[in-house]
C-alpha cells in the first residue's frame, strides 16, 4: 500500500472503535470512496480477519489478536513523552468538550434540550466553533507524535463544516462521523496510545 492508503492497522482500528461496520463506516474515517471500503471489508473476510454481522462486518478472534499486535508496535514508535504532554493538553479541552456536550443534550435546569430555542443552540454551538479553533493546532501536534493520527484533524474539520452549514446532526449523532464520534475515537485511540485504559482514565476524571 503507498502512504495515502489505510493500513490494515487503520482498517481493522476503525471496525473495533465502531464494533459493526458498513462500508460508509469505514469509508468517511477513512478518506476513501465506500467502493474501496467495501473491497477493503470483503478483502479482510476472505483472510478472516473479518466476519459478516448481520448487513456488516465486525472483527473475527484472529482480527483481533492481529489488531492487538500491530497497536502494540506502532505505540512502541511513539515518543512517549511528546505524547503524554500533548495528552495533558488534550485532556483540558476536552474537559470543555463534555461541557458542551451536554450542554447540546440538556438545558442547565436538567430538561432534554429540545432544540426549539435557537438563540441557546447557536450558543452551545458558538462555542463549540470556539472550541474546534483552539484544538485543531493540538489535534494536528498529536498527529506529528503519532501519525495514525493523521486524518483526525480533517474528520474534526469535516464535522465542524457541516455545522457551519446548519446541519445540527453533526454534534453529536451517534450514526455519523459527528464531532462527538470523532472526537471519542481520538481518545480512545490516545489512551491506547499512551498505555492507559479507559477504567484508569474514568477513575481520573478523564474519561469521554
Amino acid at each position: 500500500m503507498s502512504v495515502a492508503e489505510p493500513t490494515l492497522l487503520s482498517v481493522l482500528r476503525v471496525v473495533e472503535l465502531k464494533g459493526r461496520v458498513r462500508e460508509a463506516d469505514v469509508a468517511t474515517p477513512l478518506g476513501i470512496a465506500p467502493e474501496a471500503a467495501g473491497a477493503l471489508l470483503t478483502d479482510l473476510e476472505g483472510s478472516g480477519e473479518l466476519v459478516r454481522a448481520g448487513a456488516g462486518f465486525r472483527l473475527a478472534d484472529p482480527g483481533r489478536a492481529r489488531l492487538a499486535e500491530l497497536l502494540a508496535a506502532d505505540a512502541a514508535t511513539v515518543d512517549q513523552p511528546s505524547l503524554a504532554a500533548a495528552y495533558d493538553d488534550f485532556c483540558v479541552v476536552n474537559a470543555d468538550l463534555k461541557t458542551i456536550v451536554t450542554a447540546w443534550q440538556l438545558r442547565a435546569d436538567g430538561t432534554p434540550n429540545d432544540h426549539t430555542d435557537a438563540a441557546y443552540d447557536a450558543g452551545v454551538l458558538a462555542r463549540l466553533a470556539d472550541l474546534h479553533a483552539r484544538v485543531l493546532p493540538l489535534v494536528e501536534r498529536l498527529a506529528q507524535v503519532a501519525p495514525r493520527l493523521a486524518r483526525y484533524p480533517q474528520r474534526l474539520q469535516h464535522a465542524q463544516d457541516r455545522l457551519s452549514e446548519g446541519d445540527t446532526t453533526w454534534v453529536a449523532r451517534p450514526i455519523l462521523d459527528s464531532y462527538h464520534t470523532v472526537w471519542f475515537e481520538l481518545h480512545e485511540d490516545l489512551i491506547q496510545l499512551s498505555g492507559r485504559t479507559r477504567l484508569e482514565e474514568a477513575v481520573a476524571g478523564r474519561a469521554h
